[in-house]
């Protein structure tokens, strides 16, 4: 019988594989060489450092990782070594849209920012940027696209450079992978320089990989009033961050933007159907059991009196209260991990149903080009 190592963390994983296999399941930071030296396969987080410390010598033949990212896999020495790996592109997408999403309703609600006819530079246009770049344009936002590498092979597509736009974005959201090295690294690609030439009122948004933005840096310039505010869900040194980068940022949060129930069920999706693949179980179709229903799935709003941005950002804040998870953190800096473990539910706009009183149908119609697919006038 295969023997399948998986992370504790990862949910609507039990019971999936354990007709197939032997599963043993851990806390992240305890998957280590001893325990990977007979198993067959790896189901991993970001906590686990897959590298030649914790795989070298092992019968470890697949990784699969239920997250978007893949820097925690050395990539260069699995493909060396005849370890194959997959990671989950695209799986919480709709999460981190949702999260950007709750940024922006909160500029309206907090601080009276009308969002139609703002400017976004949309960093990273992948997977997830392009979803929070579509939610942008629905919300009547102008999008500057900021992507080289798929500016280089589309060329009928029209993408901005980062250093021609940042003078004129009223907020940057970064969404791109961390890479290390090449022409398109990643690294502190946020830094003094970058930031120097914002907008004194620009907002900085970072739900990628803390690296992308040099911290240091960050926290001069919100010291000196330098830019208007930042919003940081990832952090350099996670999870022993700083805490006056936290003091200073005007929302912070324990890296859980893609951290909705669909995101985490999609991420499981992707690793189990993976392993079906490569050991031949025949689950490639496996789905998520048991997905929880949020509470209050029906919503309604009364919308006389309502601005259409304060129907959107009472729609979008009921789904996901962003500033919960601000106060978590800020609360108790030292439970980031804690806080990521016992995440509570949230769904995506897809799960509710949202009934608009003394509402119309251009509203409906945003509404429905945000993601929420239940929307009725009463």
């Amino acid at each position: 019988m295969l023997k399948i190592v998986a992370d504790n963390k990862i949910p609507f994983l039990k019971g999936a594989l354990e007709p197939y296999a032997s599963v043993q399941y851990l806390p992240g930071a305890e998957i280590n060489n001893d325990v990977l030296k007979d198993a067959d396969a790896l189901i991993t987080r970001t906590r686990t450092k897959c590298n030649q410390e914790t795989l070298g010598g092992s019968t470890v033949k697949i990784i699969t990782s239920a997250t978007i990212g893949f820097d925690h896999i050395d990539t260069r020495w699995c493909d060396h070594n005849g370890i194959r790996w997959t990671n989950a592109p695209g799986c919480n997408s709709g999460s981190v849209k949702q999260y950007v999403a709750a940024v922006l309703a909160l500029l309206a609600k907090e601080k009276g920012c009308q969002l139609k006819g703002k400017s976004i530079a949309v960093v990273g246009v992948g997977n997830v940027g392009s979803k929070v770049s579509a939610m942008a344009k629905a919300l009547g936002m102008t999008v500057y696209e900021v992507d080289p590498p798929r500016a280089r092979v589309e060329k009928n597509k029209e993408f901005y450079t980062l250093n021609k736009i940042i003078g004129k974005a009223d907020i940057i959201t970064f969404h791109t992978p961390l890479t290390k090295e090449g022409e398109d690294k990643t690294y502190h690609l946020c830094d003094a320089f970058l930031l120097s030439k914002m907008k004194k009122d620009a907002i900085v948004i970072n739900s990628s990989r803390g690296e992308v933005v040099d911290g240091n840096a960050l926290k001069l310039v919100l010291q000196n009033n330098q830019i208007g505010d930042a919003v940081l869900d990832v952090w350099e040194k996670e999870p022993a961050i700083d805490a006056e980068l936290l003091d200073k940022v005007w929302i912070g949060t324990p890296h859980i933007a893609g951290y909705s129930q669909d995101g985490k069920a999609k991420g499981t999706q992707m690793s189990v159907q993976a392993i079906s693949r490569f050991f031949s179980l025949g689950i490639d179709d496996w789905q998520a059991k048991g997905m929880p229903q949020p509470d209050q799935s029906i919503f309604t709003i009364n919308c006389k009196g309502l601005s259409d941005e304060a129907i959107i950002a009472k729609a979008i804040l009921h789904t996901y209260p962003l500033k919960r998870d601000d106060a978590d953190l800020r609360n108790e800096i030292s439970g980031f991990e804690y806080l990521r473990g016992a995440y509570p539910v949230r769904r995506e706009f897809q799960a509710y149903t949202l009934e608009l009183t003394n509402g119309n149908t251009a509203i409906q119609d945003t509404l429905q080009k945000l993601g929420f697919s239940k929307v009725e006038i009463k």
